[in-house]
């Protein structure tokens, strides 16, 4: 079974994490979403133009590359990630141009050797798939794709073929951190994937607290935190770890007993 299989394997939902690398102490943010009960872990690659991403994780990406990180960089921490927690789901999440500006088959080998198991490519749509998921799959690695709102019966077909690891479902349509979906549509929405896919459907963007958490994973198969745990970086610096840790106890508590509580 691969990383992802065993994860959704369990019992419970999951718990799916961001933070962004080379933003303050990356390795110690790391080790303490997983100290804290993270599933899956998502690694951001910092890059100058974050479309997708609101003011906290655009500013975590200027952060990061105020701080001199580069691709080498975060694989790097990927493979030193990987050596402290063999069992972990590892996905890096970015934009297309750090990730093809070598040759998508050079950046597939990379992350295959730093011991990632999937990639989330925000700006590459489903229908350029050959532009980086065909190197991803013959690695081995996830091309985890992204569904919004507006995926409509007609392109989801497009937006499943190639896709692995697990479905990410966008909330909102909007950028991140921005706002919630009301709840009775991620219902609706998450009812309607997991009807044309068999793979896990994770629900993301603008989930900030384990009340949150806890609401959406009574119904999908994950919950993605980022902007909530990359404020804790803007706010703690090198000091958030211990912060990080107490925040993602709480969501993988929430998450965990989702479905306790039905």
């Amino acid at each position: 079974m691969t990383r992802f299989e065993q994860v959704f394997a369990r019992p419970h939902p999951a718990l799916v994490c961001f933070v962004t690398a080379g933003d303050g102490d990356t390795a110690a943010n790391l080790d303490a979403l997983v100290a804290g009960g993270a599933d899956v872990i998502e690694l951001g690659m910092p890059f100058t133009d974050p479309m997708a991403d609101g003011p906290a994780i655009q500013l975590a990406n200027l952060r990061a590359l105020g701080a001199g990180t580069r691709t080498a960089d975060v694989l790097r921490i990927a493979a030193d990630f990987r050596a402290r927690h063999p069992d972990v789901p590892l996905v890096l999440m970015g934009y297309a141009n750090p990730m093809v500006r070598r040759g998508a088959e050079w950046f597939a080998q990379a992350a295959k050797d730093a011991g990632v198991d999937g990639v989330i490519c925000v700006d590459i749509p489903p229908e350029e798939d050959d532009a980086l998921g065909t190197a991803l799959r013959a690695e081995g690695l996830a091309a985890i794709r992204l569904a919004t709102p507006t995926s409509d019966a007609k392109r989801l077909p497009a937006i499943l073929d190639g896709s692995g690891g697990f479905l990410y479902y966008v909330s909102v349509a909007g950028i991140t951190g921005s706002q919630q979906a009301a709840q009775a549509s991620i219902d609706d929405a998450v009812a309607r994937l997991k009807a044309a896919t068999e793979l896990p459907v994770c629900v993301g963007f603008g989930v900030r607290t384990p009340e949150q958490a806890g609401a959406i994973a009574r119904v999908a198969d994950g919950v993605v935190v980022g902007s909530a745990l990359v404020d804790l970086v803007a706010k703690h610096g090198h000091d958030a770890p211990d912060h990080i840790r107490e925040l993602t106890a709480a969501l993988a508590d929430a998450v965990h007993a989702a479905r306790e509580t039905v």
